[in-house]
């Protein structure tokens, strides 16, 4: 991804600044929830796409899908340990499972991002502490 000048985006804000993604309201408006879900939170891209990180990158966008945006929370590149499903809460049943070490949250949309935010926030306070 370059920014306007053609140079290869370097702050997640230009990165989504020149992004063609028809759900990129929706990429920022998720940037925005991850960023306010603990002040140590950082960002920066990493893996092409906007990732999280406290001590180490927790979560990063998946957002090769046209017609949804995922995010991707994980341990790490290369975790050291794993994290129980039951280790986290998910009353709303928004995690998918991808391994002992990883899940995935899909967002179909603004309505669907806004429904899923609070159970999102919950499960990101959660997930950074097995960080």
């Amino acid at each position: 991804m370059t920014d306007k000048s053609g140079k290869p985006a370097t702050t997640v804000q230009s990165f989504i600044d020149a992004l063609d993604h028809p759900l990129k309201s929706e990429i920022a408006a998720l940037r925005k929830l991850l960023l306010s879900a603990d002040p140590a939170i950082s960002e920066e891209i990493k893996w092409n796409a906007p990732s999280f990180r406290t001590s180490e990158h927790f979560a990063t966008m998946h957002l090769r899908a046209r017609n949804a945006v995922q995010l991707i929370l994980h341990l790490g590149a290369k975790p050291k340990r794993t994290v129980p499903p039951e280790a986290i809460a998910d009353p709303e049943g928004l995690l998918k499972w991808l391994g002992a070490d990883r899940a995935s949250v899909g967002f179909a949309g603004t309505t669907d991002l806004a429904h899923k935010s609070d159970a999102l926030v919950a499960i990101i306070r959660q997930w950074i502490k097995h960080v």
